[in-house]
C-alpha cells in the first residue's frame, strides 16, 4: 500500500519505470481525443467539480486511462470524497502512476499522471481515509469505466 511519504519521494526523486510506453504528438492526440477530454489530459484542465455522473457511481469495474487505456483504478479503492471529482485510496499498480511536485498555486500540490502517456488525471492529497490516508482526486475526463 502506498503511503504519502512513498508519493512524496516519488514526487522528489522519480517514479517507478512503467510497464510500456504511450508516445504520440500533440497533433495525434488532439485527433484522437474529444476536445474536453484532449484539455483535460494534455494541458492539464479541470472540469468542473460535479460535472460527472462517475463521482456519485460505485459498481465494481476497473477505470483506465481515456488517452491510452492503461489500467490505473479499481473501483474497490473508490470512495465518496464530497469534491466533486472521482476519489480512490490507491492505484491499481504502484508503477500505473506518475507523481510531480504542482505549483500552479499558491501552494504546492502533487499532480497525478498517466504512467504510460503521460495524461493529466489530477492530483493526490494526504486527507483520504484510513488505512491509506490518500486521495487520488481524478478528472472522470481523464478515465474510461471497463469492466
Amino acid at each position: 500500500m502506498l503511503t504519502w511519504q512513498d508519493i512524496e519521494n516519488r514526487a522528489l526523486h522519480g517514479n517507478l519505470p512503467t510497464n510500456h510506453r504511450v508516445e504520440k504528438t500533440d497533433d495525434q492526440w488532439r485527433n484522437l481525443l474529444p476536445i474536453e477530454v484532449y484539455e483535460v489530459t494534455r494541458h492539464a484542465g479541470t472540469e468542473r467539480p460535479f460535472s460527472s455522473p462517475m463521482c456519485t457511481h460505485f459498481e465494481p469495474g476497473l477505470y483506465a486511462c481515456a488517452c491510452c487505456n492503461t489500467l490505473l483504478f479499481d473501483a474497490t479503492e473508490k470512495f465518496d470524497s464530497g469534491t466533486g471529482w472521482p476519489s480512490f485510496t490507491q492505484p491499481i499498480e504502484p508503477n500505473a502512476v506518475a507523481y510531480s511536485s504542482d505549483g500552479s498555486l499558491s501552494h504546492v500540490r502533487i499532480e497525478i499522471t498517466c504512467n504510460s502517456c503521460d495524461a493529466h488525471l489530477g492530483h493526490v492529497f494526504p486527507d483520504g481515509p484510513a488505512p491509506s490516508k490518500l486521495r487520488y482526486c481524478v478528472n472522470a475526463l481523464s478515465l474510461k469505466r471497463t469492466t
